[in-house]
């Protein structure tokens, strides 16, 4: 949702921001999407749009481009910024981003943004794990089952929802020539990398990123290399026998 700043200068845009905001925010939305927005939906589109760039810990996103939201408004919290101000500003800051904001204005709109924005306030900067329907709206990253090379191709997609994740992080194949394969559904761009071996290019939106490498019996580490991506844990092990 914006460049990365300090966090000084990221709680002064939010607390200033935060008025301009929720009028902002409440004015674009009708009385019942302010009475009853739908957080399930919003935490689904918040880990989609949003995870690979921020930071929240009851989403398990872990994103590094942007600003770690927990981080950004912890003290502004504190200092009795309320979740409606805080709905208000990350609504704000979604359909008008800084101008210097590596994200796009309006990634989501309407009743989505509201949703995400609901999300966003009633979670961040609070300590436990969603409960509920919170707690399974969204799979957990890379928990799939491991993958396993056949007649020399080893296919490892990336989370077709969005997930800054391939769908696993384990793999297993056997020496010799394989092609390493991955698949992105998702609008978030992907590759899949191994050093030493190959590097797929960067894809999206039912792209492919491949490469073919030989391979002795040992442990690689297979990761996306988009910026940020690999910090976030987006990466996994390949066991060669």
């Amino acid at each position: 949702m914006g460049p990365r700043l300090s966090h000084h200068w990221v709680r002064v845009a939010l607390a200033i921001s935060a008025v301009a905001g929720a009028a902002l925010g409440l004015s674009a939305c009708s009385a019942q999407q302010a009475n009853n927005p739908d957080v399930v939906a919003g935490k689904v589109l918040f880990v989609q749009k949003c995870g690979a760039c921020h930071t929240l810990s009851r989403a398990q996103t872990k994103g590094v481009v942007g600003p770690n939201l927990d981080e950004a408004f912890q003290q502004s919290i504190k200092d009795g910024l309320g979740r409606s101000g805080i709905r208000g500003a990350v609504h704000g800051w979604i359909l008008h981003p800084n101008s210097q904001s590596v994200m796009p204005a309006k990634l989501v709109t309407g009743e989505d943004a509201y949703d995400v924005a609901s999300y966003v306030a009633e979670s961040v900067a609070k300590p436990g794990k969603d409960t509920g329907l919170l707690a399974t709206a969204v799979k957990p990253a890379g928990a799939g089952k491991p993958a396993v090379e056949k007649a020399g191709t080893l296919q490892i997609d990336a989370d077709p929802n969005g997930q800054t994740a391939y769908v696993t992080n384990k793999a297993t194949g056997t020496a010799g020539e394989i092609t390493v394969k991955m698949n992105n559904k998702s609008g978030v761009q992907h590759d899949i990398v191994i050093d030493g071996k190959g590097k797929g290019q960067i894809v999206a939106n039912g792209g492919t990123s491949q490469f073919k490498a030989d391979f002795q019996p040992g442990t690689y580490t297979f990761y996306c290399s988009v910026d940020g991506h690999r910090q976030a844990g987006m990466q996994g092990k390949l066991t060669v026998k």
